[in-house]
């Protein structure tokens, strides 16, 4: 059998808030962001109350040489640095702490959030915190109130209060005033809600010697609350053991990518989370696609020779420092962000997986830094690259494998010609006349919002400068920061109405809601079209602004000229072949750029 590498125990709850006041037990501090509900919260201490189990915590010894400040706790904390970190449990632990102490959150916007629980000690039930429950007299508005009557040694006077604010209540609506029995209910059930500082909960204690690996595999393996762990919130808190500054770098360029402000990393592109940037930098500075490779990183590991080292481990330290550098550059960032729109991508509502926002940014300063090429050639290559990504899904599904494979090949690739060549081959190997005449087309027979393929579309018009059907207004201006974009403004237009498809016998949704049916419309103009045939409503169209306009705004959206006259599936067929040649043509736009 294995050498144990954890002690299970069992530790109460007021031991546990214990310990993170006075810093023993590192709890990150309430600036991260807290991604509970009030609701999951309320559920957490109906739990308690009830005796039911809320999961596992996890705790790590912490290295002898972790110091980190940044946690929750008393300003003079007995201990300088914490003795064992939270690795699993983090949430239910910072809602637990934040209602019972009254302190308030950061929401996963940054705001600061107020977790409020109710409690009615009469029929010992909570709510989440209303203004209702804050007027009805049969609640505590906020359990806080409660523990904090505790802390002060007030709990009598405090329950007094409560008595007579409800006898109060009831003698004001002429209902009987509380009985005996009700008063001794609601003492009893006060009392129950201080036990829960005595509810035990069952802990992994796992020792400072097991491996990242060893943690990693525990972690993942363990459910929290009914939600399966993952890899990213494991690195996420290595980073915190181990290289605190980071840590906090990362946090704050995250917290701004969500917050509209000047000079800072907000974007209309995507919201920033700290495993997008732990893999840039672990892609930058290690040529790594897999998440799990910044563990190894970070605990010393040589990628290469698996040997692992305190020396190896500051090296380490030391390269993915610098590419973080790099990575949370702004000018970097906002050049990056600038040569993504030029692709088309003007919100982040068309770009399907993140995933290639992170990769491509990447690319962009692997060759800017590591092939000094030049902004303009980059500029160029980046855009074409990221348009092939997006289009064709290149980083969905398991793709890590596949860009390792890539990142393998670039270091070998040294000059700004080799970069621009290895790009461009790749994208040429993809981008072949059977994708566009063949792949292409099929990727189209689809009735999913956000396929890749119709976002390229709509991507496409914005690159070649097409408008709104039937409107003198750019597509561009639709997607633009500040553009509302919703039905007050644009819709996405079924050209065969789904009702007039309904009375042709075509019922279902997968066939009616088909990309090659829509067009982005004024939604005014789709409200007076309604539920018309597709030939009667274009006729009127054609007659009010001009055979010439009407023809070039059938061509701008890609949508036969003799549509009316066709059935439906003839008519998807030849749309998603129009479709798919002004993809192309808006690519071939890029190349010549």
């Amino acid at each position: 059998m294995a050498e144990t590498i954890y002690n299970p125990v069992h530790l109460k709850l007021q031991d546990i808030l214990i310990d993170i006041d006075n810093g023993r037990l590192g709890l990150p501090d309430l600036q991260r962001p807290f991604v509970w509900n009030d609701a999951q919260v309320r559920d957490l201490f109906d739990s308690m109350l009830n005796g039911y189990p809320i999961g596992y915590l996890m705790i790590w010894e912490a290295p002898p040489d972790f110091e980190d400040k940044s946690v929750i706790g008393l300003q003079n904390k007995k201990y300088s640095a914490p003795k064992e970190v939270i690795i699993d449990g983090q949430q239910r632990l910072t809602a637990l702490y934040s209602s019972i102490h009254g302190i308030p959150v950061k929401d996963k916007k940054y705001r600061d959030r107020q977790i409020r629980i109710a409690f009615s000690p009469l029929s010992r039930k909570f709510q989440v915190w209303s203004k209702a429950y804050e007027n009805t007299p049969e609640y505590i508005p906020d359990v806080s109130a409660v523990f904090a009557a505790k802390e002060n040694n007030s709990t009598a006077s405090f329950r007094k209060q409560f008595l007579n604010r409800l006898n109060s209540s009831r003698e004001k609506r002429n209902l009987p005033l509380l009985t005996d029995d009700e008063e001794s209910t609601i003492e009893n059930h006060l009392n129950e809600l201080l036990a829960l500082h005595n509810y035990t909960i069952p802990t992994l204690g796992i020792t400072m010697n097991a491996t990242e690996e060893d943690v990693a595999e525990i972690f993942v393996r363990v459910n929290s609350m009914g939600q399966k762990l993952n890899q990213d919130d494991f690195i996420l808190t290595l980073v915190s053991v181990y290289n605190r500054e980071q840590r906090d770098r990362i946090e704050k360029f995250c917290e701004d990518s969500h917050i509209p402000r000047d000079h800072s990393s907000y974007n209309s592109i995507m919201r920033v989370y700290p495993s997008h940037l732990v893999r840039i930098a672990v892609g930058i500075g290690f040529r790594r696609a897999h998440l799990r490779y910044a563990y190894m990183i970070l605990r010393g590991k040589d990628l290469r020779t698996g040997i692992f080292s305190d020396e190896i481990r500051n090296e380490n330290l030391k390269k993915f420092k610098e590419s973080l550098d790099l990575a949370l550059d702004l000018n970097n960032w906002h050049a990056f962000l600038n040569i993504v729109k030029e692709s088309g991508y003007l919100s982040g509502s068309l770009i399907s997986s993140k995933n290639a926002v992170v990769f491509t940014y990447i690319l962009f300063l692997l060759g800017k830094y590591s092939c000094h090429l030049d902004n303009e050639r980059l500029r160029k290559v980046i855009a074409r690259w990221f348009f092939m990504v997006t289009l064709t899904g290149h980083y969905s599904g398991n793709f890590e494998s596949e860009v390792e494979r890539q990142f393998t090949d670039l270091e070998l690739v040294h000059s700004a010609d080799e970069f621009v060549g290895f790009l461009e081959n790749t994208i040429s190997s993809v981008l072949t006349n059977d994708y566009f005449e063949i792949t292409l087309p099929n990727d189209l027979i689809t009735s999913r919002a956000t396929a890749p393929s119709w976002n390229a579309f709509v991507a496409s018009q914005i690159i070649l400068g097409h408008k709104v059907l039937f409107s003198q207004i750019p597509l561009s201006q639709m997607f633009v920061l500040g553009s509302s974009g919703t039905k007050s403004s644009l819709d996405k237009h079924h050209i065969f109405p789904k009702k007039y498809l309904a009375n042709m016998g075509i019922e279902l949704d997968r066939q009616r809601n088909q990309v090659a049916n829509l067009a982005y419309i004024d939604y005014q103009k789709n409200i007076n079209i309604g539920d018309k045939a597709p030939s009667q409503y274009f006729e009127e169209i054609r007659q009010s602004i001009g055979y010439d306009s009407y023809s070039h705004h059938l061509k701008m959206h890609a949508i036969p000229e003799n549509f009316g006259f066709l059935d439906y599936s003839n008519f998807l067929e030849k749309r998603r072949l129009l479709m798919a040649k002004l993809i192309r043509k808006a690519y071939e736009h890029l190349c010549h750029r």
